[in-house]
């Protein structure tokens, strides 16, 4: 088991509200979109204020690592607002907003299920019975120009009175949108045209994961309790079927790309001893190996951008950081939350992970260099020295004797 961390105390607030979604807003993307509105600026003003954004912003900039929650109390008298929040982050002194720094409230429409648009257009989330997409917002406040959402116009008339949808993924370069259903639909668009190129009424009994190759050439498919789903998108088949073993219940899926540029397709499992990760070779669609890793069955999963870590939260609140080689608990922040963690998302540069849970906590885990450079150069240097002093005692004389 990899060593533990401690909570700061900075970097864990609650919302009071249950969160069931988190994703880091494409800052960099969404900033080229947004401009000033302000049509009483003179030229010369706007000339310094393009000048201004064009000089580079430091990558730790508080400002620049906003994260979005979604969640709420659902329909009926509980008092719990449904709403998605906005929080920002500052690296620096690792620290996440007390405060949202922006809240949309969704009235009796709990959001369920959330997804960032990579490309920063907006936010799409699943309703009971419908899905609808929310537009970045920046409303200006004196000097400044904040970011909020609001409701867009446009509509989602292809997920309207579809049902619950428990997975909503885009490919890498935005350009096609998967929605699975709590019925076992799995629906795919173009985006942000919304024309369909597959919908399969009954590929799972119930959906509950999607996610696509790095290259986008592959969606896979997680059901209830059934096995997993290939489907290659150009073609709008299935081309694969993932078996599960003896007792596992596949939980979610995740894909990455190594350093060869190879793929390889994760799965994390619950079995009757806990968690464990499955690879898949993502040329044959065979199982490469399974690992057992924890004790708690596994609530959320997800890797990190630089393909190095996996990240599991798990039913009682823990957090778990696997390295992706060996498959070997790197770090575990035990109660990292005190319900279970409902989802995990890593930064865009994989310096940080965001962890959600039902107990209206957020928490940012910021990612230490597991190389440790010098223990290493150490034992290294030891053993070297070690070397010398075998070969002059083979020889029978020490330098410092000479």
């Amino acid at each position: 088991m990899g060593k533990s961390r401690e909570a700061h105390p900075q970097s864990l607030q609650k919302y009071g509200v249950p969160l069931y979604s988190a994703a880091w807003l494409p800052y960099k993307e969404l900033r080229s979109k947004l401009q000033p509105r302000d049509d009483h600026i003179d030229s010369s003003k706007q000339q310094e204020q393009q000048q201004e954004e064009e000089i580079p912003k430091p990558s730790a900039s508080s400002h620049e690592h906003y994260i979005v929650l979604a969640g709420g109390g659902g329909e009926g008298s509980s008092g719990i607002p449904n709403a998605v929040l906005l929080s920002c982050f500052d690296f620096s002194s690792n620290s996440l907003s007390s405060q949202p720094v922006a809240k949309l409230d969704l009235g009796s429409q709990l959001p369920y299920r959330m997804v960032v648009h990579p490309g920063g257009d907006g936010v799409i989330c699943a309703f009971p019975s419908s899905c609808r997409f929310f537009d970045w917002d920046e409303v200006k406040d004196n000097e400044d120009h904040k970011l909020g959402l609001k409701p867009s116009k446009k509509v989602l008339t292809q997920l309207e009175d579809v049902g619950q949808q428990l997975a909503l993924a885009f490919n890498s370069d935005s350009s096609v949108l998967a929605v699975g259903g709590e019925d076992g639909n799995l629906r795919v668009f173009k985006w942000p045209g919304m024309e369909i190129i597959l919908n399969e009424t009954q590929a799972h009994a119930s959906l509950k994961d999607l996610c696509f190759s790095p290259d986008g050439k592959f969606l896979v498919s997680m059901g209830q309790r059934d096995l997993g789903r290939v489907w290659d998108v150009t073609s709008s088949t299935a081309v694969a079927s993932l078996p599960k073993e003896n007792d596992e219940i596949f939980a979610s899926c995740r894909f990455s790309q190594r350093s060869d540029q190879a793929q390889v397709l994760y799965i994390a499992a619950i079995t009757d001893k806990g968690s464990s990760i499955v690879t898949w070779n993502t040329s044959s669609w065979k199982r490469m190996s399974s690992k057992h890793v924890a004790h708690e069955p596994v609530s959320s999963f997800n890797v990190s951008p630089d393909g190095k870590l996996l990240a599991m939260g798990m039913t009682q609140g823990d957090v778990l950081l696997v390295n992706s080689t060996n498959l070997r608990v790197q770090t575990l922040i035990r109660k990292a939350h005190l319900g279970i963690v409902t989802a995990l998302a890593f930064s865009h540069d994989s310096r940080a992970l965001v962890s959600a849970s039902m107990d209206s906590s957020a928490r940012v885990t910021l990612i230490e260099d597991n190389k440790s450079g010098g223990s290493s150069m150490q034992i290294i240097i030891f053993i070297i020295i070690l070397a010398i002093a075998a070969y002059f005692l083979k020889n029978e004389v020490l330098p410092f004797l000479v």
